[in-house]
């Protein structure tokens, strides 16, 4: 391999860690006011999971429980609505009619909002049970 090759490829992955370093604080900022969102709205069980390390889909897994179908509503459209207000654009949401788990694709951050039940049957903070645990209440 050439010089030249290789450091252009060393441009490409410093560029990279640039990348992926300058949008970690704003991901972290935005996954730890989605919790906060989340306890404002008397969510609970709030759990904010550090993915970087595991999976290059996303950086933060935002977990919290509603009691009813109508406060799962009122979670996800007031985190989309303060998200919105960020100018965070929300890029898909899944399970809204169903309302047992919604999920809410902001890209570097995905939250979920589960009623008990599909918490406790999905176990998501089991099956990512390696992924660091946020302090979300002291940032």
């Amino acid at each position: 391999m050439s010089s030249t090759a290789l450091s252009s490829n060393a441009l490409e992955q410093t560029a990279l860690e640039q990348t992926l370093t300058s949008r970690a604080p704003a991901a972290l900022d935005m996954a730890l006011l989605c919790a906060r969102v989340g306890e404002d709205n008397k969510g609970k069980n709030i759990l904010v999971l550090d993915m970087r390390g595991i999976t290059p889909l996303y950086d933060f897994f935002v977990i919290l429980t509603g009691t009813s179908r109508r406060q799962i509503h009122t979670l996800a459209e007031e985190i989309d609505a303060v998200l919105r207000a960020e100018g965070q654009e929300r890029l898909s949401i899944s399970g809204y009619q169903a309302s047992r788990w919604v999920v809410q694709d902001y890209g570097d951050v995905v939250v979920h909002v589960f009623d008990q039940e599909a918490r406790d049957y999905y176990g998501l903070e089991d099956l990512w049970s390696d992924a660091p645990r946020v302090d979300w209440r002291h940032g």
